[in-house]
C-alpha cells in the first residue's frame, strides 16, 4: 500500500503494479489497516482508493494460494470472512465519503472494492468484471449484493453467469459507476472530487452514509456470509480445480458440472 495525503483528503493506493494489484494476505492485511487508521482519524474527511500501473485490481491472487480446509480444500470461506468483508464494511460504514478511481482493471474483488464505495471514477480504459464462473466460481466480496442495487438484477446476472468484461462507458451507462473521464485525467478528477469533498459537511456525507446502507444493504452482512458459504461449496468441486488448472496452465477450462 502507498498512503498519500493532500490536506483532510487521504488517497490509499493498491501497490502490486506487477501483478496488477492483485490481492494476496499482505496487500489485504494492509488495506484493511489503512481503512480503519482513516476512518478513525477525524482530521481526514475524505478518501480515495485507487492502484497503481494502470489497473485497478485483478482480483484475488490466486497464484498466493488459499490455506485449506480439514478436507484439503481451499479454504476460501476464511479468506471472505476473516479477510475481504471486514474491508468491503469498513468501505461502507466509514462515517466519510470514499470515492473509487479505477485507472483499469476492476476484477474479482477488485470490483467488489471499487463498487463498495461511495462514487465511483473510471478511467475510459477500464473495465470492470466477475470472473469468478471462469474458473467455477460463484460471485462473492459483496459483488452479489453491490451490482444488483446500483444496476439491477438483468445486469448482476449478466455479469455473474457470463463472466464478461464490462468497459468503463458501459458500466456508466447501466448506472454501475458515476462518471468516465479520459485517461490521463483520471488522477485530477478524483483528487478534484475528493478536495470538494473534504471541504464539505462531513457529518452531512456520514449520516447519507447511513441511510443508504439502512435502505439498501442492511442485509449485507447476511448475505457476505450467504456468499462465502456457497463459495466454499465451489472450492470443493471439480470444475473449480479444472478451472484453476486451465488458469494457470493458460487454456480454456473443461467444465463437466461437477
Amino acid at each position: 500500500m502507498r498512503v498519500e495525503r493532500a490536506g483532510a483528503a487521504t488517497t490509499l493506493v493498491l501497490d502490486r503494479p506487477h501483478a496488477r494489484n492483485a490481492v494476496d494476505t499482505t496487500l489485504r492485511e494492509e488495506l484493511r489497516a489503512r481503512l480503519e487508521e482513516v476512518a478513525a482519524d477525524d482530521s481526514v474527511r475524505a478518501v480515495v482508493l485507487t492502484g497503481a500501473g494502470g489497473a485497478f485490481s485483478a482480483g484475488a491472487d490466486l497464484k498466493a494460494g488459499f490455506e485449506t480446509t480439514p478436507e484439503g480444500h481451499p479454504d476460501v470461506y476464511k479468506a471472505l470472512t476473516e479477510g475481504y468483508h471486514p474491508i468491503i464494511k469498513a468501505l461502507r460504514t466509514m462515517p466519510k465519503p470514499v470515492v473509487a478511481a479505477v485507472p483499469g482493471a476492476a476484477a474479482g474483488i477488485g470490483c467488489s472494492f471499487a463498487l463498495a464505495c461511495d462514487l465511483v471514477l473510471a478511467a475510459e480504459s477500464a473495465y470492470f468484471l466477475l470472473a469468478f464462473v471462469n474458473i467455477g466460481l460463484v460471485a462473492d466480496g459483496g459483488s452479489s449484493l453491490l451490482i444488483p442495487e446500483r444496476a439491477g438484477f438483468a445486469r448482476a446476472a449478466e455479469m455473474a453467469l457470463l463472466g464478461e468484461r464490462i468497459p468503463a462507458a458501459k458500466a456508466l451507462e447501466w448506472g454501475l459507476i458515476n462518471r468516465v473521464v479520459p485517461d490521463d485525467e483520471l488522477e485530477s478528477a478524483a483528487q478534484q472530487l475528493a478536495q470538494r469533498l473534504a471541504e464539505g459537511p462531513t457529518r452531512s456525507y456520514a449520516g447519507t452514509k447511513r441511510q443508504l446502507n439502512a435502505w439498501m444493504y442492511s442485509r449485507m452482512a447476511e448475505q457476505l456470509e450467504l456468499e462465502a458459504s456457497i463459495q466454499q461449496e465451489m472450492a470443493a468441486s471439480e470444475d473449480f480445480r479444472e478451472g484453476v488448472q486451465a488458469f494457470v496452465g493458460k487454456r480454456p477450462p473443461r467444465f463437466h458440472g461437477l
